[in-house]
């Protein structure tokens, strides 16, 4: 089909009487590769005649595959909202869905929704945000992993749409400082790739390459009856969908941040890692983003480059395009790295007051309740009735809980992100470990003490276990040995340390200034001149 010839079958689509139901008007929508229109309770979805490089819809049968497998894809995290595909029939000017005659075109066929129920045209909630990180989790989990030998995931296969993005965008480009700009992202976009290159090898071995959405940002996120629906799936590159999970909920986070919701975005990020234990995947994060971000780039400069729009919007689609190259720039700068320790006896309100600081600050949290479960493959909320020295906490299952943490906090600073490490850490020589791992990455560190009166703790806890929906399972046993055999801080570990007494009224900005002061200082404690600690009796040993 000509462009001639589409606008003069979309023209004909207009027309309510075109549709085998009854809609009183119908309302045109245009992207860069489709046509979408709705009418009445539906909406219509057509593929442009084009063939852009990345994707090809030049043909009728091409549309018509693309059509199917949208709708396959598509219903994994939306079936109530994709209803099959439709044929349109009869001729250019007087077109009719599922009509007489020859079929003139595909189209997707879907159950329409308010525009308002997107999630980039209402308030990104921190509900909300817990919400999504835990239902992309567990798509993640549940979609196929790409075989050994279908030659998804690879390192050419990963570096090829990034390079097909800057080619498309280059020839669009007429501006000296763009083409700067962008020259100097392609120059850390290769030497990224070769730095990387063993890690997307690794992690395409270790099954996280699988048959993704693809395209997951704002845009594609809707609240149906307040149910989270995620839509318009690529179905026109399997090498675009057939991604590493990073890649995926890059692109989201990206979108988040470039929008200023880095507080949402933060939260979603922590949120998935919790429920997918895939730390890694911040190793490939920022070079994923950067990659993001550029497709969004050239989504924008293809739409300058078509039907010669008006001054002020092709103005702003250009002012828009320029943000992102701004926002990918972002993320190849180098920056500082931080540690933060949160400890404290149950009860002391660590993982409450590390929620917060995990988003202002921001940081990747760690938790040692949910990492002790993870080990033993149970879920967060999984009851095991253990106490010291039985269950999931013998000794042994507590040095291994501090290993994975450690462990986990190496990698994550390794990857250039800031860490919060939330735990009880009542044995000095557990922190110590941690204040060295900070001086080997040169990060600031600090110690965030949580404490409170002792009867305070026990009316928490037991309120905690009463009301059964929080990770720790510490009871007031546990809480009794940790309270007389905590090992105080050091004079040397004060100095890089924020007391609080949680039974106190603590202002929130106060606490994020302090924190700041200590993780900014320059250096990290001496770790070699620290005292070592003396052997730990049973309760340190086992919690």
């Amino acid at each position: 089909m000509k462009h001639d010839d589409l606008s003069l079958l979309i023209a004909g689509l207009r027309h309510p009487s075109a549709y085998p139901h009854e809609a009183d008007s119908v309302e045109h929508i245009e992207t860069h590769i489709s046509h979408v229109l709705l009418a009445g309770e539906y909406a219509y979805k057509f593929k442009k005649p084009l063939d852009l490089g990345f994707l090809d819809f030049s043909t009728l049968e091409r549309r018509r595959h693309g059509c199917e497998e949208e709708v396959r894809l598509n219903r994994r995290l939306a079936p109530d909202l994709y209803l099959g595909v439709v044929t349109v029939n009869g001729s250019l000017d007087a077109p009719r869905i599922g009509g007489p005659g020859p079929v003139l075109e595909y189209g997707v066929w879907m159950r329409r929704f308010p525009q308002s129920a997107l999630l980039d045209r209402q308030p990104v909630t921190s509900e909300l945000m817990t919400r999504l990180a835990e239902h992309i989790a567990e798509f993640h989990a549940d979609i196929p992993i790409a075989g050994p030998n279908s030659g998804f995931g690879t390192p050419a296969r990963v570096l090829e749409p990034m390079l097909e993005n800057l080619t498309q965008i280059r020839v669009r480009l007429d501006s000296p400082e763009d083409l700067a700009r962008l020259e100097a992202l392609e120059s850390w976009s290769r030497n990224r790739f070769e730095a990387l290159t063993p890690v997307i090898e690794k992690r395409r071995a270790e099954g996280f390459v699988r048959e993704c959405h693809g395209d997951m940002h704002r845009g594609n996120i809707a609240l149906v009856d307040g149910r989270i629906r995620i839509f318009d799936a690529i179905e026109f590159n399997p090498n675009l969908r057939w991604i590493d999970t990073a890649s995926e909920i890059a692109f989201l986070i990206m979108d988040l941040e470039q929008e200023g919701e880095r507080g949402a975005a933060q939260r979603f990020l922590n949120r998935y890692l919790e429920r997918s234990g895939d730390y890694g995947a911040l190793a490939m994060l920022d070079f994923y983003k950067v990659y993001r971000a550029l497709v969004r780039a050239k989504v924008l400069a293809i739409r300058w480059g078509q039907d010669d729009p008006p001054f002020a919007e092709a103005q702003a689609l250009r002012d828009d395009f320029a943000r992102y190259l701004e926002l990918a720039q972002s993320y190849t700068w180098a920056r500082r790295r931080h540690l933060l320790i949160a400890c404290g006896l149950p009860g002391s309100g660590k993982s409450r007051l590390s929620s917060r600081l995990r988003e202002a600050l921001p940081m990747i949290h760690l938790r040692s309740d949910i990492e002790r479960k993870r080990l033993f493959g149970l879920g967060e909320l999984a009851r095991t009735a253990s106490s010291i020295d039985r269950g999931i906490y013998f000794p042994r299952a507590t040095d291994w809980t501090y290993e994975r943490l450690h462990r986990l906090a190496d990698g994550i600073l390794a990857s250039g992100y800031d860490v919060l490490v939330d735990a009880t850490f009542i044995a000095r020589q557990r922190r110590e470990r941690f204040a060295a791992l900070a001086r080997r990455h040169r990060a600031g560190f600090a110690i965030l003490a949580l404490e409170a009166p002792l009867e305070v703790l026990r009316e928490r806890v037991m309120r905690r276990l009463a009301q059964g929906a929080d990770v720790s399972e510490a009871d007031l046993s546990v809480l009794e040995c940790q309270h007389a055999s905590r090992q105080p801080l050091s004079e040397l570990e004060h100095r890089r340390a924020l007391v609080i007494d949680t039974s106190r009224d603590n202002a929130f900005s106060e606490i994020l200034a302090r924190l700041r002061t200590l993780l900014d200082a320059d250096s990290t404690p001496d770790v070699d001149a620290l005292t070592a600690a003396p052997d730990q009796d049973r309760c340190q040993r086992s919690l």
